[in-house]
């Protein structure tokens, strides 16, 4: 028997992946990927219940460790602070994973969850109240394939990119405002274009549901006199260049004397 709230994977894909139970409707099981940032659905009978806990802090962890961004432990009369975190998410639970995520990092973030379909729509007021240094645009996104190359290949690309040029006509800045957004399978061309400085996927694969807030560590814990290491920054993400690309920017955080 398999509920609301499981932990499964799909036989039809080698149980490679594990999901959540969301939803029960007509006998098709909503799934959410449990580090994936992906949906799908499938008939019990593709379905295995694993006998698992889910706890993802130890992996989060070792994803923290990974950045070698913290804020120097010897800081003398110097003083700091990281740019300032909005996390904007189409997923409610991957948004709250974030969060403790940013937190664990040392970093205030501010969380909003908003449906992708409605993001061009608030995203100026979400800008207005936080001010932030850094946002991220992200939730659930999908490559179709079968329906060719045009506007309606993908789920929430276009949703993506609107909430992009309103954010990156509210600042024209890309050092002021740092722009991360995308999610599994996005159309990395069309939110570069947009004006996003970091979006997934230029090779429509999943990214893991922290590959964007690693993104924005990183750069809020960077010297805003410092240029990023691009190359470095995406291998540090669990899907590297193929998960997610961008182009060169500095970091956001400020240093100040004396403490």
């Amino acid at each position: 028997m398999i509920n609301v709230g499981d932990i499964v994977s799909r036989n039809k894909y080698n149980n490679d992946m594990l999901f959540k139970v969301t939803k029960i409707e007509n006998n098709i099981y909503y799934l959410s990927g449990i580090d994936i940032r992906l949906c799908a659905d499938s008939e019990l009978s593709d379905l295995k219940k694993e006998e698992i806990l889910e706890d993802n802090s130890n992996d989060d962890e070792r994803l923290l460790e990974a950045l070698n961004e913290n804020i120097p432990e010897e800081r003398d009369d110097f003083f700091y602070i990281p740019g300032k975190i909005l996390h904007i998410d189409g997923d409610n639970e991957y948004l709250k994973r974030c969060l403790k995520f940013y937190k664990s990092a040392g970093l205030q973030a501010y969380g909003v969850y908003e449906k992708e379909e409605n993001l061009y729509k608030n995203i100026t007021k979400y800008l207005d109240d936080i001010k932030p240094d850094i946002v991220i645009i992200t939730g659930h996104d999908a490559y179709y394939k079968q329906k060719g190359l045009d506007e309606r290949t993908y789920k929430n690309s276009d949703n993506f990119a609107r909430a992009i040029r309103v954010a990156r006509n509210y600042e024209k800045s890309y050092d002021k405002l740092k722009i991360i957004a995308g999610a599994c399978q996005s159309n990395y061309e069309e939110l570069i274009s947009a004006g996003a400085n970091f979006a997934s996927s230029p090779k429509r694969v999943n990214i893991h549901a922290l590959d964007p807030a690693i993104i924005a560590i990183s750069i809020s814990k960077t010297e805003n006199t410092k240029e990023l290491n691009i190359i470095e920054l995406l291998n540090k993400t669990k899907c590297g260049k193929d998960g997610i690309g961008g182009i060169k920017s500095y970091g956001s955080m400020y240093v100040g004397y004396p403490r």
